[in-house]
């Protein structure tokens, strides 16, 4: 594959994948000054490069399994927001437009974090601004969070629906239990809506890293970590320790309740998910 490529394949990019070192895939989103995750961006942006990147991780693991090279098979991925500002990771979902899709989070966003959340190889949410609703749970799918420290401008993270009037779907309240242990850092998050300055952000688990500078300072951070962890992946069970394929208990409850259909489905709304996937 030559890089960098650029999605949807055909329209006016918002997502760009690339692939700086042997081990290490970054994927940025521009949809946007904000990166919106919207229906597009998430299903034929989004998913497509996640499946670029796991094949072209796969393809590298078997060759070093041929070659018989034990240092071979590294990876890690990176998810940044858009690299030419510095003041959001994502502002969230396109709450005006997925409003009224009853088939958005089933078979579009849902399907997104579990595929994030039991990836194959470690994954880096490089925050380099601010990180709001679905952007956060975005970052909470991923294994590691790397965020600005805000000392040039503002940045907060928040879960911020009940101040908007948005319901969350299960799949917000399952990964968040199973990233979050504190049913008050819970409260915190889902029921106030609290929005967390990068310093509390770390303090309360949220975030590993902050880092001092702008979207420049917190890619390179995120790439050293990823460049350490990357190694992880080589054996090949990272995803399947994660819970890949429900074999185990890390995250399997999380898959299994975001894969939940709770909600009612008529022949029009199949008919308008089957339109939406072909």
């Amino acid at each position: 594959m030559s890089y960098p490529v650029q999605f949807p394949v055909g329209g006016e990019p918002i997502l760009t994948l690339t692939h700086p070192s042997a081990s290490i895939w970054i994927i940025e989103l521009h949809n946007g000054d904000d990166s919106r995750l919207t229906q597009l961006l998430v299903d034929k942006c989004l998913k497509p490069a996640l499946d670029a990147v796991e094949r072209h991780w796969r393809e590298d693991r078997r060759k070093a399994i041929a070659a018989k090279d034990k240092e071979g098979g590294n990876g890690a991925l990176i998810i940044v927001g858009n690299t030419t500002q510095d003041k959001f990771f994502s502002n969230g979902l396109d709450f005006a437009r997925i409003s009224g899709d009853s088939n958005f989070f089933a078979n579009s966003f849902d399907p997104l974090l579990k595929r994030i959340l039991l990836f194959p190889i470690p994954t880096i949410a490089a925050i380099n601004g601010h990180c709001f609703a679905g952007g956060m749970m975005l970052s909470l799918a991923c294994d590691y969070r790397v965020m600005t420290d805000a000392s040039k401008r503002n940045a907060w993270m928040s879960m911020n629906e009940v101040h908007f009037g948005a319901p969350w779907p299960h799949s917000f309240a399952s990964l968040l239990r199973a990233k979050v242990a504190s049913v008050q850092l819970q409260r915190k998050i889902a029921l106030e809506g609290h929005r967390f300055t990068p310093a509390e952000a770390r303090d309360a688990g949220l975030v590993d890293y902050l880092v001092p500078g702008n979207t420049a300072a917190v890619l390179k951070a995120a790439q050293d970590v990823a460049e350490r962890v990357s190694p992880l992946a080589k054996t090949g069970v990272f995803g399947l320790i994660k819970g890949r394929h429900c074999q185990t208990d890390l995250y399997r409850n999380a898959a299994e309740n975001i894969d939940r259909q709770l909600r009612f489905v008529n022949a029009e709304i199949d008919d308008t998910a089957a339109k939406a996937r072909l």
